[in-house]
């Protein structure tokens, strides 16, 4: 009904006092007049809503004003009976400041409070449009009173039309009147925000900005929506342009201003304002909205080479993690909060901001995700662009919130788990099992990757689009990686859970368990921070599924939700048995790992017995069973898919079939497709159900492990009594005795359980000193006792470290900590830094004390080896050091300290006795430990005694047996006897040559890390060569073909597929209901799946069959590669970087790589199809296709080039974080002896602020890309909608199809450049990879190389002018050496150290580059296979390297002998001689060796490796002998086993150390500088008084005896 006829109805109406014009449709009635009197309906108009709010501002304003008052403050708290603080009393009147005394300089003041120029501008602009829109409101007012009273411009009367009392309002004038008020009320909060102070400019711009909005609400409700519509008009059109003008002002000012102004910088500490804030902090609505305050970030990114942690923004500082930690701690840590909540909730309290913001988004998510299947469902103004808009802002500001909480609870639970470790007891036994609980932990980690976990972005959380087409269709992805965690994270902590709840004493590792608290378990619950979805999502996505399904099918929608419920435990059973095999899996993937590293840590030891080939065949054994459960793993990941593909297609024919054929209705085709979109949206929320569950059950277990070991942890004393003075009373001494160091009458245990503590030896360990015994300050403490006695304990018990039990009322112990404290470890600490920042360790540097301490902890030749001197890294846990050294290092650092008392536990121990001698000497007796208080627990007492002022010697029970001087002290038996033979090694001593102690691994440019290769963005060509080569094999034309054509056939397929839904839909408009046959057309539909599920399943077979190819191909190339490369190479690379590359990156190539070059290959096919479908059917949009497409590669790859630096930066700055973690939980009795807690709290949050700023920046610009591409996305599918709708060149079926297509095509464009982005940063793995397999290698065998079955015959050994260098263009290290050795003969080789005698060994066996002839029984060394000729030479290193495993596995790795041949050789080695006396833990065959051989001495190692010598029977032995101090018993088996066990025709060269070995040899060889410079007989070369043999001898302090070793005399 038009307005003219509505109008003229009102005319003839009954009423006509009543005057109403109504706009079609009820809503829209409103009213402008009544002329009754007293029935006033001004209420009911909308106009009026701007002046309800007015007046509810300025109340609320006013109540605001007066409750900030300091005496309604005072008078609330005095209700409340809260205390009046000093700062609520009334401050005394001031006198205000002097006056500037120019007005500029006021205004410049006024402007710097609100913010800067920028922000002042805008509160300017913002005020001066507050005043034109109420000069327009009034002069609006004026036109309509001039209409009233009859005038027609202001001033020129006319004739009145309707004279009336003029003091009397009508309705529009009181309306009007109230307009111009509440614009008057605009203008003046807006003079507040300009003029006010900043807190009242906050608040009235807040009550501004609602009300300016009320304003623009109620323009667009009356008169600019109705322009949307076919049948209503705006209500205002008759104020013509005025209205246009109040329009524009007020979207000025209450939308583009508030959307434009950037926001004040606000500190969240005033004290400490930010120099630069952060742009998130200061960036305008619209630039938080749309991310565009990351502008800068990526257009510097693609201006720079790499973007450095230095160019990215500041950190914001509520993100620092000081203030998280000041605002989270006092609800979480247990210590300030000790109550019994569980962590979740102590969380939920923290982040309930951020989750009520979820919430909301969520819930917006799930109405405007609606959008899309309402338009389809109307196909009328297609909503893709409002709903979609609406949809994608909140989920962006969704994962923006969720993110940030991410970064946020990562920092505070670091923080909070490496603070409470600060506090824990670490108990004896922490440092078993320590081997395995690391590995547990590298393992959980690598594991992580999963099997394509790679095909999503850290940061997605559920619903993205990406996890819809990736997760949830059964391909694998992050939820596997919750799996693994969980899997790893239990079966390594078992333990825990049975021993270690009540606070019992376990076993475990708690160095373990803590690292993984802060790597596996944080993970878990970060990545369970979606649980919202759980609790709110996905039961209001079903609901509403449902709701709309019943709408469009009615009850046929049940049919099709039941069918897809009781379908559901199929993927179910599948997912246990992937789970199955996944379990089976990591345990191949363990074994291969482990038998990896174990290659790699011996690589030399294998090399130079010539076992490269037998164990790469065990590794390739190793990784054939791996790849078979890899194989089993994918093709139950495709079942999975096809079933989650088949079960939706099952749920709808089921409806559909109901819909048509039971329930006799028509299926049009906005049914089809709006369902179908439905449909797809229930389909992921019941796999949504499944992945956050899952992840959600795997995040509580994590969560419930860290608040156990908040609230259950043993504390120290210190911490866990509740009386300070308790504590005070208990361990104190008495007054006199405050300043002395020592015990009285008390015991400690190493736990406060009721059953003690168990030590690796299984026994409780009670630590008692029931007399007074009381250390002599200033002077050298030494505690003496056999092992086990409890020495170390002593020690503990001192710094507060044990359970302190008082025995008598008068108990006490005391350190006194006033003049600071230093102790050095037995367990040497060094932190991941230079050595000289471990030695100053956060002191001032002097130098001269400096330099006096290297000199007197005898580094001064150790740092001369070191290229970069002290400035060398020492890696983690000290890689770069030997034990020796490490031990140095970390007496230097408690010497240096200006501590008083010196705590040493042990230090001589790492050291062979030249050094600990010098230590003793000049440490010890020197100046910088004079006037100090140590106390030195040492087994060496003989080595110690010269120094010792006070000892106090130990029994086996844990007391004190007696104290007093040294000549006083009893000392136990088995210490006695040890007593005697180290002063026997004492002389020995003074007969060494050369003086290396500890061989140094000498980094190739003094740095440790040799430069890594830097990862560039794109892949190479090269790499990704080899891999196609591995993935085709030899048929790869064919392999390619199978491949692409299924891809692309079965997208096609499912393409074809959805068209054809909406042709049988269409006829319904042609036929009646009755003339279509549904049968047909369903089984059609069913053979289309059917067609698209056979071939995909077909290709993906193909596909994985090629990517184990490649897998096996790569890594046995790789393992080929290494084993068979050079020494020299070995030398300059990390062996940590090698089994990187076997372990990590091939983990990479067989999961992420794989998928990955799957889901890009499936995409890219799915959008071509998709693209290729929408310009069929509309070609002119191939254009728009194509600039969409285009402008989304430039976004992409903007996008990637900031984030791939980014992403490099974030885990350059993790690795920092958890390093610095593990070194102090490694070193936390030394840190807290120290006193250095607080110093390393505030490390470690700097390097959390430089992980937290990294980790921010990559999260956000994930959402600057998203937001981009998916407007791009949804411009083109509105566009695209618009066009169809309103061109009607199309019938409804294509319609929905294309709309269909060309909404999947845009969603898509995002995804395929974050898979290709993921592709790209995982085929950094196949680089690297690369990079390794053309290494420089050994020369490979030959035929021609084979030597003849009887060789070697003899010993015999003949070198002709044999020269070496380490490089083909290196100096030369042996020059001309020739000599002739006799078979049985044996020679020793002597020199100083640097004259090449280590050198001439691995000439021998050409492990370096050499030239000459060198005959081995006759034949010509460099003629024959290298394995040919290390397996027919034996060499025994200095500390020879084991494997793990058993004895067995160590004397014949490769199952070759029987254990009488083995048990023979130990025998001959002299193990079961050296074992006569031992009663327990004697060595056998199946004794369990660890890694290298820790647990066993040097002497033990040296007598292995001599019968494994015996057992290869080889011609010829090369011994180098050992350094270390193997004891005296030790060294006369092996040297007796040397000249009696070996057959008679076998050749000893033996390197000697010490001339003590060697005298009675055949022959001595004395080289220099690479040169022989004496070759002789020894009884020869001693008669020369000149000679260098003689030179040596008459240096050492055993003449006499080595003169009768050589037959002559003196």
């Amino acid at each position: 009904m038009s307005v003219a006829a509505q109008l003229h109805r009102l005319g003839a109406s009954s009423n006509p006092g009543r005057f109403l014009v109504q706009i079609p449709g009820q809503a829209f009635s409103f009213v402008l007049a009544t002329a009754k009197k007293g029935k006033t309906r001004l209420w009911k108009d909308s106009l009026t809503i701007p002046v309800y709010v007015a007046l509810l501002s300025a109340f609320v304003l006013v109540v605001h004003i007066i409750a900030t008052r300091r005496a309604v403050q005072r008078l609330w708290k005095r209700l409340r009976h809260r205390p009046i603080l000093p700062s609520d009393e009334e401050p005394a009147p001031t006198l205000p400041p002097p006056r500037e005394a120019t007005f500029t300089a006021e205004i410049q003041e006024r402007v710097k409070k609100h913010g800067g120029a920028v922000i002042f501008g805008y509160q300017l602009a913002r005020l001066l449009g507050c005043i034109v829109f109420l000069s327009l409101s009034i002069y609006s007012t004026v036109l309509d009173e001039e209409k009233r009273l009859g005038t027609d411009v202001i001033g020129k009367k006319r004739k009145k039309k309707h004279p009336k009392d003029p003091s009397e309002f009508t309705q529009k004038e009181l309306q009007d009147l109230a307009i111009c008020l509440t614009s008057l009320y605009a203008v003046l909060l807006s003079l507040v925000t300009v003029g006010n102070k900043r807190r009242w400019s906050k608040t009235a711009a807040r009550h501004l900005n609602i009300l300016l909005l009320t304003f623009v609400g109620v323009y667009i409700y009356r008169d600019i929506f109705p322009l949307a519509t076919f049948d209503r008009s705006p209500i205002d059109i008759a104020q013509g342009w005025l209205l246009y003008a109040k329009l524009s002002v007020l979207a000025i000012v209450a939308i583009v201003i508030p959307l434009a102004i950037p926001r004040q910088y606000t500190p969240v500490d005033p004290k400490e304002p930010m120099e630069t804030p952060n742009p998130e902090q200061t960036a305008s609505l619209f630039s938080l909205l749309t991310y565009s305050f990351l502008d800068p970030v990526i257009l510097l990114a693609n201006r720079v080479p790499h973007l450095s942690t230095d160019l990215l923004p500041p950190l914001a500082d509520y993100d620092y993690a000081k203030n998280l930690r000041a605002h989270s701690f006092p609800h979480l840590d247990a210590f300030m909060n000790p109550g019994k909540r569980h962590l979740f909730f102590r969380l939920i309290r923290v982040f309930r901001t951020e989750y009520i913001v979820l919430s909301l988004m969520i819930t917006i998510q799930v109405v405007a995700g609606f959008a899309s299947p309402l338009g389809v469902k109307n196909l009328l103004h297609y909503i893709e662009t409002g709903g979609p808009t609406v949809s994608s802002i909140a989920y962006q500001w969704y994962i923006f919130i969720a993110t940030r909480t991410l970064v946020r609870a990562e920092c505070i639970i670091t923080q909070l788990v490496f603070e409470h470790s600060l506090r824990i007891r670490v108990k004896a036994e922490a440092q078993e099992g320590e081997a395995s609980d690391a590995s547990t932990i590298n393992s959980a980690a690598d594991e992580s990757d999963g099997i394509g976990s790679g095909s999503i972005s850290e940061d997605e959380t559920l619903h993205s689009q990406g996890v819809t087409e990736s997760t949830l269709t059964g391909q694998p992805s992050d939820d596997q990686r919750a799996e693994t965690r969980s899997t790893k994270s239990t079966s390594s902590k078992k333990s825990d859970s049975k021993g270690g709840e009540k606070g019992s004493s376990s076993a475990s590792n708690l160095v373990g368990k803590i690292n993984n608290l802060v790597t596996t378990d944080l993970g878990n619950i970060v990545d369970s921070r979606d649980f919202l979805y759980m609790v709110l999502y996905i039961p209001l996505q079903i609901t509403l599924c449902m709701v709309f399904l019943y709408l469009i099918l009615g009850w046929s929608s049940f049919v099709g939700l039941a069918v897809m419920i009781s379908l559901f435990p199929l993927p179910g059973y599948v997912a246990k048995l992937v789970q199955d095999v996944q379990v089976i899996r990591l345990k191949k993937t363990d074994a291969r790992v482990e038998t990896v590293s174990e290659t790699m840590n011996v690589l030399r030891m294998l090399k130079l017995f010539g076992w490269e080939r037998k164990m790469n065949e065990r590794i390739a054994e190793k990784r054939d069973e791996e790849l078979l459960y890899i194989w089993r793993r994918q093709i139950l990941d495709l079942i999975n898919g096809s079933l989650n593909f088949l079960i939706p297609i099952a749920t709808m024919v089921a409806s559909y079939s109901t819909f048509t054929v039971i329930m006799k209705r028509e299926l049009s085709a906005s049914i089809v497709f709006s369902s179908m979109t439905v449909f797809d949206m229930l389909r992921d929320q019941l796999h949504i159900v499944f992945f956050v569950v899952s992840q959600s059950i795997t995040g509580k277990v994590s969560l419930d492990r860290v608040d156990d070991f908040l609230k259950n942890t043993e504390l120290l004393d210190r911490y866990t009594v509740k009386n300070d003075e308790e504590l005070i009373s208990l361990s104190s001494p008495p007054t006199e005795s405050e300043d002395k160091i020592g015990f009285n009458a008390a015991s400690f245990t190493w736990s406060s359980d009721t059953d003690g503590s168990l030590t690796p030896s299984k026994r409780k360990f009670v630590l008692r000193v029931t007399e007074k015994v009381i250390f002599s300050p200033n002077k050298i403490n030494l505690i003496v006792g056999p092992t086990g006695s409890g020495k170390t304990s002593l020690l503990m018990a001192l710094l507060g470290e044990m359970h302190y039990i008082p025995l008598s009322p008068d108990s006490w112990f005391n350190l006194p900590r006033s003049e600071g404290i230093a102790y050095a470890a037995q367990e040497s600490w060094v932190q991941n830094e230079t050595i000289k920042e471990n030695i100053l360790f956060g002191n001032a540097y002097d130098e001269d004390r400096y330099k006096k301490v290297i000199h007197q902890c005898g580094l001064t030749r150790d740092l001369s080896l070191f290229e970069a001197g002290d400035q060398t890294e020492v890696g983690e846990k000290g890689l770069t050091l030997s034990g020796g050294q490490k031990a140095r290092i970390t007496l230097a650092r408690a010497v240096y300290s200006p501590a008083k008392i010196l705590l040493l536990d042990d230090v001589l121990a790492a050291l062979d006795v030249h050094t600990a001698k010098w230590i003793v000497d000049k440490c010890f007796s020197g100046d910088l430990v004079k006037d100090r208080t140590v106390i030195l627990v040492t087994h060496n007492v003989a080595l110690a005694k010269p120094v010792a002022g006070f000892v106090v010697s130990m029994g086996s029970d844990g007391r004190i047996l007696s104290q007093g001087s040294i000549s006083e002290v009893n000392l136990d038996k088995k210490l006695a006897k040890e007593m005697k033979a180290d002063e026997e090694l004492l002389k020995k001593a003074d007969d060494t040559v050369d003086e290396s102690t500890d061989e140094i691994n000498k980094p190739a440019d003094g740095k440790l890390i040799v430069a890594e290769e830097v990862e560039e963005g794109h892949v190479g060509w090269s790499a990704l060569k080899m891999y196609f080569a591995g993935l085709g094999g030899n048929h790869p034309i064919l392999f390619f073909f199978t491949f692409v054509v299924g891809i692309g056939l079965c997208e096609a397929a499912l393409a074809v597929q959805t068209w054809f839904l909406g042709y049988w839909a269409s006829q319904y408009g042609i036929h009646p209901p009755g003339g279509v046959p549904i049968l047909h057309y369903l089984s059609i539909y069913g053979l289309l799946l059917l067609v698209a599920v056979v071939i995909y399943t077909a290709s993906y077979v193909v596909y994985i069959l090629g990517s184990i190819r490649a897998s096996r191909t790569l890594h046995k190339n790789l393992i080929e590669a290494v084993l068979g490369t050079t020494l020299r190479w070995l030398d300059t690379t990390p062996i940590s970087r090698v089994i990187t590359r076997c372990t990590q990156d091939i983990r990479t190539i067989d999961g992420p790589i794989s998928s990955g070059l799957w889901y890009l290959s499936e995409m890219t096919m799915s959008m071509l199809v998709k693209f290729g479908a929408v310009v069929i059917l509309t070609p002119i949009f191939l254009v728009p296709g194509v600039l969409v497409a285009v402008l989304g590669g430039i976004c992409g790859q903007w996008y990637i080039k900031a984030q791939l630096s980014v992403k490099r930066e974030m885990s350059n700055a993790k690795a920092p974080v958890l390093g610095h973690f593990g070194a102090a939980i490694a070193g936390l009795t030394s840190l807290r002896a120290y006193g250095a807690q607080e110093a390393f709290i505030e490390e470690s949050m700097n390097r959390i602020n430089r992980y937290t700023r990294a980790s921010r920046s990559f999260y956000n610009l994930n959402r600057w890309v998203c937001i981009r591409i998916d407007a791009m996305g949804g411009l083109f599918a509105s566009g695209l909608a618009a066009y169809l709708l309103y061109s009607h060149t199309h019938g409804a079926a294509n319609t929905g199809f294309s709309l269909n297509m060309a909404v999947g095509f845009s969603g898509m464009i995002l995804w395929w450049i974050r898979v290709l982005n993921d592709f790209e940063v995982q085929g950094n793995s196949l680089e690297r990879i690369e990079k390794y397999i053309n290494i420089e290698q050994e020369p490979k065998p030959t035929k021609d190389g084979l030597p003849p079955a009887y060789w070697p015959s003899s010993g015999s050994l003949k070198v002709k002018g044999l020269s070496a260098r380490y490089s083909p263009d290196g100096p030369k290290v042996l020059q001309d050496i020739t000599f002739d050795v006799k078979a049985g003969e044996r020679i020793g080789i002597v020199g100083r150290t640097g004259s090449g005698k280590s050198s001439l060994t691995l000439a021998l066996l050409r492990c370096i580059f050499t030239e000459g002839k060198v005959l081995y029984d006759e034949h010509d060394t460099s003629t024959l296979n290298l394995e040919a000729l290390r397996t027919n030479i034996t060499i025994i290193p200095q500390i020879p390297e084991l494997l793990s495993g058993s004895l067995r596995q160590n004397l014949d790795p490769f199952d070759q002998y029987d254990d009488a041949s083995l048990n023979d050789a130990l025998r001959s080695a002299g193990l079961f001689s050296l074992q006569q006396d031992v009663e327990e833990g004697r060595i056998t065959l199946d004794s369990q060796i660890s890694s290298g051989g820790s647990n066993l001495s040097v002497g033990q190692r040296q007598i292995l490796a001599l019968a494994r010598a015996i057992i290869r029977g080889s011609k010829l032995l090369i011994l180098d002998e050992a350094t270390s101090a193997i004891d005296h018993e030790t060294d006369t088996i092996i040297q007796t086993s040397l000249r009696h066990e070996l057959g008679e025709d076998v050749t000893v060269i033996t390197v000697a150390h010490r001339l003590q070995t060697i005298m009675d040899n055949d022959k001595i060889m004395v080289l220099d500088a690479g040169r022989i410079v004496e070759f002789d007989k020894p009884s020869e070369l001693l008669k020369d008084p000149k000679g260098k043999l003689r030179a040596l001898v008459d240096e050492s302090g055993d003449k006499e005896h080595l003169f009768d070793m050589a037959n002559l005399q003196l």
